[in-house]
Formats: C-alpha cells, structure tokens, sequence
C-alpha cells in the first residue's frame, strides 16, 4: 500500500481529491525473474548517470512516478529534478524531439509521438500543420493521420537508432502506447472510466506479440529495447483518474492519465529492470 501523500516531492503530481491509501498490485512476470525495485540500489547504481523521458504528459508521469519511487515521497539532497538548470521547464509537453522529421508546424513546435496526439481532432483544433523535411506535407496518402504516425514513428527509431553507435555507453527505449479506456462517449463527449474494481476484464497477458505493432515493427532490428507496456496496462482501467482530478472540471473524465501512485510505476519497474 503506497499513500498518495508519498508524491508530494513533486511539484505537479496527478492526483485524487480524497487523498487516501491506493492498492498498487505487483507485477509477476513468467519464466523472467525480476528484481524488486529497491531505491538505496537504483540509486547507487544510476550516480553519475542521466535518465531522460521524451514524450508529453504521460512521458512526464512516467518521470514523477520514478522520483516517487527513487525518494520514497521525501526530499533527499541527492536526489533532484535538475530540469529548469537546462531551460526545460516543461520537458515533456512542448519541445523539440529532431528537426527535419515530420512534425507540427507551431508557434511552439512540439514533436509529438504519443498515439493519442495523432487524431484529426487535435490536429484541426490546434491548427496543425505536418511538415516532412521541412516542408509542408503535400502527399494525399501521408496526410492520413495513421500514416503520417506511421511514418515519424519509423522516421524516430531510424534515426535514433544511427546514434546510437556513437554514443556506445547510451541505451534506448522506446515506450509503446498508454492505453486510454473511456466508456459511452470520449473525452469530451461523456465518456468515463467509472470502473474501481481491479483487473475485471483479467489479471494477466498472455499474447507474444506487443499491442502496439506500429512501435514493435519500427524498433524491430534496431538497438533500441521496446519497452512494452500497452498490454498489461490495459488490464487497468481502474487506475485513470477519471473525474477525480484536483482540478475536475463537471462531466468531463480523465481516461487517459494515471492516478500516481499507480501504473506508470510498473512501467518504471521494467524500465530499471532492463537497464
């Protein structure tokens, strides 16, 4: 049992109005024997060394989750957030992943590889426009959102993957998708997650090849490690933060984000894991 209280090291944490004590069930991989993640040892084994999360809003949970874990919930000397020492004062909302890939055109051009960024919804609302190399996207067929994703999610790991022989001592993951489980409408239609009972829909993952097949296919061959998560949290509906937010707004639900503690921590378990 971990208590909510135990985020407070970091400044934005997503949390519950009712703060309480949230059940965090262990992950038991078959024919794999994985340590448990102890903090005194990832520490000493992480000094001197840098972990960087790319992505958006779930790619920041990610990081909040693993210095939650890496503190317990407490301040520690040794143990800091040195983002705004480097300007990045929302690393993983708005930032620029490489130029010359596909990308949106903005004021404040974010590069976002998240699935749940690559909807005509956004791209219209926010007044998006795709580039590759530079320029504005002309082909009719890459202007379909799936293959437009498709097409910078191969374009990342392709590249990545040509540095990384410069940089022998620098390891690579490429995180799959986080599923979203919103029931009877989307996010701004209705839609909830009102679920509070664990792994109703099961309680393990049995398939041998990873729910995303867009990211597995582009890391296939690569040196990049995939680091699959989709399947195994999608057992966990339960674990949104539905309409629970400290700042809820009336009908609407967070289906996509996580509740801290809660899922991104068994993401970070086998992130430390492989590394």
């Amino acid at each position: 049992m971990l208590s909510s209280s135990q985020t407070a090291i970091i400044p934005r944490v997503d949390g519950l109005q009712k703060a309480g004590d949230l059940c965090i069930l262990g992950l038991n991989p078959e024919n794999c024997k994985m340590q448990e993640f102890e903090k005194s040892a990832f520490l000493r084994r992480m000094q001197d060394k840098t972990i960087a999360f790319i992505g958006d809003s779930l790619g920041r949970q990610q990081f909040q989750s693993l210095m939650c874990m890496a503190t317990g919930g407490e301040w520690r000397a040794d143990v800091e957030d040195v983002g705004k020492e480097y300007g990045l004062l929302n690393l993983v909302e708005r930032f620029v992943l490489m130029a010359g890939l596909i990308g949106f055109q903005t004021p404040i051009p974010p590069f976002c590889i998240t699935g749940h960024h690559w909807n005509r919804g956004k791209i219209t609302a926010n007044h998006w426009v795709m580039y590759v190399n530079g320029k504005p996207l002309e082909d009719r067929r890459l202007m379909a959102v799936g293959n437009a994703k498709n097409l910078t999610v191969h374009s990342v790991a392709r590249w990545l993957d040509s540095q990384l022989p410069s940089h022998p001592r620098l390891r690579a993951f490429f995180r799959t998708i986080s599923p979203r489980h919103f029931r009877n409408g989307d996010w701004n239609t209705g839609g909830n997650c009102d679920n509070t009972t664990p792994l109703t829909g099961g309680s393990g993952v049995s398939q041998d090849e990873s729910s995303d097949p867009v990211i597995a296919a582009a890391v296939k061959g690569t040196n990049i490690t995939l680091l699959d998560i989709t399947a195994l949290s999608d057992l966990r509906d339960e674990g949104h933060i539905s309409r629970y937010s400290v700042k809820a707004t009336a009908g609407v639900n967070d289906c996509l984000h996580w509740c801290l503690p809660g899922i991104p921590d068994t993401w970070n378990e086998l992130l430390v894991a492989q590394i």
